[in-house]
């Protein structure tokens, strides 16, 4: 199993640094992740957030693929409804040509009122609209006018669904799946064959939410506190715009003893060795060929990010290739 990386920029008041530094010391993580044999590297996308979440993900990994050789780059997500299937095509064929073939493109469906209202896109259309820039990538990409493409004639695809409804859709298309739940392998598998597609072309990826450390009781204070920034805060811009109240504040204790399999998506919070423990159940009986884990978690010190890269590097990669 391959091990990435993954980066949304978030950089919160109380923990505010100057933001130049911050996308300037990414890259340079990259870099360094790179020489120490991470895999991959993953951005995601969100607007109007008060932290800053990166708005911009393919902009984020043109900066990246100058900047390295050889780490894949990826997004999860790319809110493909808020944008043509034309301008993702173009933007993505260029980064694809700078880095010599390695974007991959995640596309999720979004969920935030205020987004769509920003981009005057129908939020109710989400769904359909996300799984039909699927055909329209594949169809711009191999279309000659499409000039020039991309390194490989296409660029990989996957949906970023979550649930088992999103993998029977990741399915019917003959998309990859980027969740790295193994729960969802079996409804994946039968719908990539209930619509005509070799099951051997499956592709499984995705977050892992967590962080590893050497010392899990003694980092735990620092990390439960900006895990609950960023938890509550997408719980609070869950229900924005909508006349739903806004969820009561997490426990992240709580969230930290459900595991992976506990809610709000999951997390686990542990060593090397338990880490890849967890990663290996969660994922048990799929053909999940490469996992991303949170390289931050709400705006952490540059110093606290450098040495959890240089963890699961150097300690939880080995343990998942194997």
């Amino acid at each position: 199993m391959k091990v990435g990386i993954y980066f949304d920029m978030r950089n919160p008041s109380q923990w505010r640094q100057d933001w130049s530094r911050l996308y300037g010391f990414t890259i340079e993580m990259c870099q360094e992740a790179e020489h120490l044999g991470i895999d991959s590297v993953w951005t995601s996308e969100h607007h109007l957030f008060d932290d800053g979440y990166l708005t911009q993900p393919l902009t984020m990994l043109a900066a990246v693929a100058g900047a390295t050789r050889t780490i894949g780059l990826g997004t999860a997500v790319l809110l493909a409804p808020l944008r043509s299937a034309v301008h993702i095509a173009e933007e993505a064929t260029v980064i694809d040509l700078i880095s010599g073939g390695r974007l991959e493109l995640g596309l999720g469906a979004g969920y935030r009122v205020p987004e769509f209202d920003l981009f005057a896109r129908d939020i109710a259309r989400r769904y359909t609209v996300n799984d039909a820039r699927v055909e329209e990538l594949r169809s711009i990409f191999a279309d000659p006018r499409h000039v020039p493409s991309p390194v490989n004639g296409q660029i990989p695809i996957y949906l970023g669904y979550q649930g088992p409804k999103g993998a029977a859709r990741a399915g019917r298309l003959g998309a990859g799946l980027l969740t790295a739940n193994g729960a969802l392998w079996e409804t994946y598998r039968n719908a990539l064959v209930a619509n005509g597609h070799d099951p051997g072309i499956a592709r499984m990826k995705g977050s892992i939410s967590g962080w590893v450390s050497d010392d899990p009781e003694a980092d735990w204070p620092i990390v439960k506190e900006h895990l609950r920034h960023q938890l509550d805060s997408y719980r609070r811009y869950m229900v924005e715009g909508t006349d739903q109240p806004v969820p009561r504040p997490v426990d992240p204790d709580r969230v930290r003893a459900g595991g992976l399999g506990g809610g709000f998506g999951g997390f686990v919070h542990a060593t090397p060795a338990e880490f890849a423990s967890a990663v290996r159940g969660y994922a048990a009986g799929a053909p999940v060929e490469e996992i991303f884990v949170w390289s931050s978690i709400g705006g952490m010190p540059e110093k606290m990010v450098a040495d959890h890269i240089r963890r699961i590097a150097t300690s939880l990669k080995p343990l998942l290739a194997v």
